[in-house]
């Protein structure tokens, strides 16, 4: 009985969330009002069934950046999210890896304090370093491997992204971008440095409240989910940024950068088209990334 109850209960939650997501959707249809296109009450079609992502062919005409220097200039300007601060890739005590602020700790202000409250202290008077075209040049080379931190300090966002995994995340991160489409939002598909999952990009020509960018995912998360009830909650794992306020002492969730330079030599850390394979020219890909227009409710642009 008690796995039958958990089962239930994880049902039970799974339909309350459902039924959140959908409640947003209508709040966010005033929201969008006056987008360019408006949101789809509902379509009979497969989401994967239209081809949503653009073909090398059709990115023709973008000029990709020439050099080094215009690379990172551009990279910057797309991927954007805190520059007082960045994640870089560690490995740890026990051999795994993950990620932290980059920074020097104050050692004497950590060995001088309690052990039960050295984490604080450490996070109080650390130095972090900020977020630099330097940063980025390494990071491309393969030097360092960095995520940044999507939520500004104003709770405003530069861009969204939903991570998938698990065995479906290719057709069902493909179902989100074709929701995303007829949304009227451009969303690009990027294989993640392990090749067993995917982020989906949705970038903003301006910063937008975290709060309204993460209503507009959970939107598109809603509608995807109607179209294809075979996906659940389990496939799609989080939202970048996950929050819709600065945590006390934290800095949101961080998302790792695209184009990892040792990753992308095995076809990841990419972006893919809709058969998943990798643009031949990913900076001519990126430049022709179209960015979402905000508009207020009335129609009028921020």
């Amino acid at each position: 009985m008690r796995r039958e109850e958990e089962t239930q209960a994880a049902l039970d939650r799974a339909l309350a969330e459902n039924r959140r997501l959908r409640a947003e959707v209508e709040q966010l249809k005033g929201a969008l009002a006056g987008h360019s296109a408006p949101v789809p009450e509902s379509a009979s079609n497969d989401s994967v069934a239209v081809l949503c992502l653009p073909s090398a062919s059709g990115i023709g005409e973008a000029t990709a950046p020439a050099d080094k220097g215009t690379k990172v200039a551009f990279f910057r300007s797309l991927f954007r999210g805190r520059e007082d601060v960045y994640a870089e890739r560690w490995r740890m005590k026990d051999g795994n890896w993950g990620y932290r602020p980059a920074g020097r700790k104050n050692w004497e202000a950590v060995l001088a304090s309690k052990p039960e409250d050295r984490s604080k202290v450490d996070r109080q008077t650390r130095t972090l370093y900020p977020l630099t075209d330097e940063v980025i040049r390494l990071h491309l080379s393969g030097k360092k491997t960095v995520g940044i931190y999507p939520l500004l300090s104003d709770e405003t966002c530069w861009l969204l992204a939903a991570d998938f995994d698990k065995a479906t995340w290719q057709e069902d991160a493909l179902a989100f971008v074709a929701t995303s489409k007829r949304f009227g939002l451009s969303a690009y598909l990027e294989r993640s440095r392990s090749g067993n999952g995917g982020h989906v990009w949705i970038f903003f020509e301006c910063p937008l409240p975290a709060a309204l960018a993460r209503k507009v995912g959970c939107a598109i998360l809603t509608q995807t989910m109607e179209q294809r009830h075979h996906l659940g909650l389990d496939s799609y794992d989080r939202f970048f940024p996950n929050q819709d306020t600065m945590p006390k002492g934290g800095f949101g969730n961080l998302i790792a950068l695209p184009l990892q330079w040792m990753p992308r030599q095995d076809g990841n850390s990419l972006f893919v088209d809709d058969s998943l394979r990798p643009y031949p020219d990913q900076w001519q890909l990126l430049a022709s990334v179209r960015r979402v227009a905000a508009v207020r409710p009335g129609g009028h642009g921020l």
